[in-house]
């Protein structure tokens, strides 16, 4: 019996390899592999500013042909890169006008000025709204008021924005809308269920995902306020505080900025409008009615955020386009044993390429695997459909693994190390609980 399991099990992974297409040629994907252990070294060891080290990984990409010029260099006007300018300038207002200031003020009454208490409530608040709305949104909405909160509190950003950022992307896991991984693996059932009718599938209803979403939320609310926070920078209070409160104020318009503010707001919840075109709008606005001048705009721009964030998008692309992230993905599932093992190592690749690469680009790679993966071996994919879901979702080691953590960089003045020292205990938290609990929720053989 042994011996007929264990030739069962090796038939498995040999049917799982199968499933992935791996390059013809595979010399693009060693060399994009090369490329990003190099900027890797680069981002971690900062032996140039982070900014440049961004824009060397498409130069090198275009130079090395692994993707031509025009594709290397246009993430720039990647929608997520236009939101995050927009959401810059749109923020700067709630500042120069002095919303963000009464916020922050009756932030720091219900906190009575207890850096952990306020950082409980910033993360609840943010968590909670970011399940119904976008994780992205959320976090680039509610950043200058948790900035206004800190210079009241006189808190480092760098205290809050992170763990903030974090609960954006847990919050997300929640429900079908949170982000966009849900959405991607939802829709890639439902084309399973049309094209092979036979197969026991469905999809997951909206707020089935909160079944793992809730309990991962609540971990990462109690872990940062209880344990976490211990393992955040700590050396940028009085700085951070002293620069911020020398904004000038323009309180006289702070009625239009609070209206254009809760217009974008509104445009992105209601998705009456996509959400780069609110934010532009937006934007536009706040300088038209004289919230800011711009000077004050061009200044809000977070470059460093935008050049990380855009550099590393054609890493992404590049990933994908030469089959490295099929290649790896390929050299682990092709050594499974059991489902629990293929569930830990869907989870856990998903986790790792995340880091690295876009968290939708990652969930559309993984996506197309699970229902071969499942088919081959016997088992549901709903487990690890949803374990890719989730981990898609739950990665805190680099600034450029979710929008959320790409947001808040320039803000909390944060070095590319201080993801890696303060996220690594949530990333193995979250995975484990990937591993363990989905399982138990939707078992493998229902």
């Amino acid at each position: 019996m042994l011996a007929l399991f264990l030739a069962q099990d090796a038939w498995a992974s040999a049917e799982v390899a199968k499933t992935i297409q791996l390059p013809e040629d595979p010399s693009n994907a060693y060399i994009t592999l090369g490329i990003l252990v190099v900027a890797a070294i680069m981002f971690f060891t900062e032996v140039v500013p982070l900014a440049c080290t961004a824009i060397l990984v498409p130069v090198a990409l275009s130079l090395c042909g692994v993707l031509d010029n025009k594709t290397a260099f246009s993430h720039w006007g990647n929608p997520t890169v236009i939101l995050f300018m927009a959401m810059f300038i749109v923020g700067e207002a709630t500042f120069v006008t002095g919303f963000a200031d009464k916020i922050g003020a009756l932030a720091m009454r219900l906190s009575k000025g207890k850096p952990r208490l306020l950082l409980l409530f910033s993360m609840v608040a943010v968590g909670s709204l970011s399940t119904v709305l976008s994780d992205t949104g959320t976090t680039v909405v509610a950043m200058p008021m948790i900035m206004a909160m800190c210079v009241k509190a006189r808190v480092a950003p760098a205290r809050i924005l992170m763990p903030v950022a974090f609960a954006s992307s847990l919050g997300g896991t929640v429900t079908l809308v949170g982000t966009p991984p849900n959405g991607i693996i939802n829709a890639m059932l439902g084309e399973a269920i049309k094209t092979n009718p036979d197969l026991l599938l469905r999809q997951f209803g909206f707020f089935e995902y909160g079944r793992i979403g809730i309990p991962l939320l609540i971990a990462g609310w109690i872990w940062f306020p209880l344990i976490g926070y211990k393992l955040l920078p700590k050396n940028r209070e009085i700085e951070d505080a002293s620069e911020a409160d020398d904004v000038a104020r323009r309180t006289n318009k702070m009625w239009i900025a609070i209206l254009i503010f809760a217009f974008v707001v509104v445009m992105m919840a209601s998705e009456l409008m996509p959400l780069n075109t609110a934010a532009m709008l937006g934007a536009a606005l706040v300088v038209c009615t004289g919230c800011l001048t711009m000077k004050e705009a061009y200044r809000a721009v977070d470059w460093n955020t935008i050049f990380l964030f855009a550099g590393m998008l054609s890493m992404s692309s590049a990933m994908s386009k030469s089959g490295a992230a099929a290649m790896v993905a390929h050299t682990v599932v092709s050594h499974v044993d059991n489902p629990w093992m293929l569930q830990l190592a869907c989870c856990g690749l998903t986790a790792i390429i995340t880091n690295f690469m876009s968290n939708t680009a990652t969930a559309a790679l993984m996506a197309p695997l699970a229902i071969p993966i499942a088919t081959a071996t016997g088992v549901s994919p709903l487990p690890i459909a949803m374990g890719i879901c989730a981990c898609a979702s739950t990665c805190f080691l680099t600034p450029i693994a979710t929008p959320s953590n790409t947001i808040v960089f320039g803000p909390g003045r944060y070095s590319f190390t201080d993801y890696a020292k303060a996220g690594w205990p949530l990333q193995i938290i979250s995975l484990l609980m990937c591993w363990l609990l989905i399982p138990l929720i939707w078992p493998f053989h229902p």
